[in-house]
Order: C-alpha cells, then structure tokens, then sequence
C-alpha cells in the first residue's frame, strides 16, 4: 500500500522532510535490534570465516607432498649417475629445478591463504571486550593469543622453507658444473640438511599452536552457549 502526501507551503514541506528523516531512521534502529547478532555470534562467525580462507592452505599440503616426494625421485637418479653422464644429471638437474619452483608457488599460496586468515581472525579482537560473560571473555582472550602466536609460528615456518628451496635450488645449479669438488657439494648439502632441521622444528612449533587452539576454540564455543556439530565437521573434511 502506498501512502501519497500533499504538502503546501515551504515550511510544511521541510516540516515533512524531517519527520520522514526521523521515521527511517528509527525503522532502521528496530531493524538492526531485531537483526543485530549477538557479540558471541559475531565472532563465531568471523572464527569460521577465518576457517574457510585456510581450505586453500589445506588444499596446498598433498600437491607440496608429491612435489617433495618427486624431487627425492630425482635426486636419487642424479647420485646414481657417473659424471660419464653428465648430460643426463643436468637434465635431471634442470627438472629438480622446475619442481622446486612448483613447490615455491604453492608455498606462496599457501602464505596467502594463511595471511587472509589472520586478517579476519584479527577482526574478533575488537569484540572480545564486548563479551558480557566473565568465562566466555577469558576464553576468548586466551585464543586469541594463541592463535596470533599460531600465525607467528607460521611465518616463521614459512621462511625457514623458503631458505630450504633456496638452499635446494643452489644445489641443483651446482650439480650442473663439470668442476664440481666434493668438498664444496658436501658443505651444501650439510646447510640443506641444517635447514630442514629448522624446518621440522617450526612445523612441529606450529602443529603444537594449531592443537591448542582449536582446544580453545571449543572451550570459548561451550563457554558461550554457541553449539556446534564437531562429528559434522569431521565428516566434511
């Protein structure tokens, strides 16, 4: 149904303009208090949102895996050659190259993935202060925490890789030099096997971070009455 009003006269017509002002904007106030989500509902959503933009971080670790294994394939092919055959190591040397720079996009990604997360797991902060219940905050404050310390561990995992690619695609270019010392390709090999080192440590740093959050995240779900369906979500992954 449609409402048609005359107005005569200057001052009745702004008279009107500000009492329609005052009626939208109250109609817009009773909207957003029937709508409007609780603080705890907010930032579940933002913590499920911030679960969704890691799916391409999980999709990255089978592809990274197959890459990894392909690259050990082939470097057991170039230590099994003599340099009779040499042709044949900088071929293969070339191919080791070209799939450490498939794992280089994947690991950028995957980074991606990661940092888009963070930014809107950021976006709770905000909220927690909001939380009425003295539990629920407590919780909420302690994941948060750990998450930010989850995504340091990450970063840092993330360069410690990045080295180790570095460091592996150095060796396949030497590996293409007729004069090659055994010396020099030892003292390499020793810094890739140094790196993958610190690359196990930050991984397994990260997976500790990971296990408690996600234990605090539950925590802060039944802490704030929010139910969610864990056996669902086991079976969708």
């Amino acid at each position: 149904m449609t409402f048609c009003v005359k107005v005569e006269g200057g001052s009745d017509k702004l008279l009107y303009r500000k009492l329609a002002i005052i009626i939208l904007l109250s109609v817009i106030a009773l909207l957003s208090a029937c709508s409007g989500a609780s603080t705890s509902e907010k930032i579940y959503d933002h913590l499920e949102e911030a679960v969704t933009l890691e799916e391409a971080f999980e999709k990255q670790q089978d592809d990274i895996v197959k890459l990894e294994k392909k690259e050990q394939e082939l470097y057991s092919q170039i230590i099994d050659l003599s340099m009779d055959e040499f042709d044949k190591i900088k071929s293969i040397s070339q191919e080791a190259i070209s799939v450490i720079e498939k794992r280089k996009e994947k690991i950028k990604l995957e980074k991606e993935s990661i940092d888009a997360s963070k930014e809107e797991f950021k976006k709770i902060e905000g909220l927690i202060e909001d939380l009425e219940e003295k539990k629920a905050k407590d919780r909420a404050t302690k994941m948060y925490d750990v998450m930010m310390d989850r995504f340091d561990a990450y970063d840092k995992l993330n360069d410690a890789y990045t080295e180790s690619l570095k460091l592996e695609k150095e060796l396949y270019k030497m590996l293409q030099e007729e004069d090659l010392k055994q010396e020099t390709l030892t003292e390499h090999i020793k810094k890739i096997n140094d790196s993958y080192k610190k690359v196990l440590e930050a991984n397994e740093n990260f997976n500790t971070f990971t296990e408690k959050y996600n234990q605090l995240k539950k925590e802060f779900y039944e802490s704030a009455n929010i139910e969610v369906n864990y056996e669902k979500e086991k079976k969708e992954k």
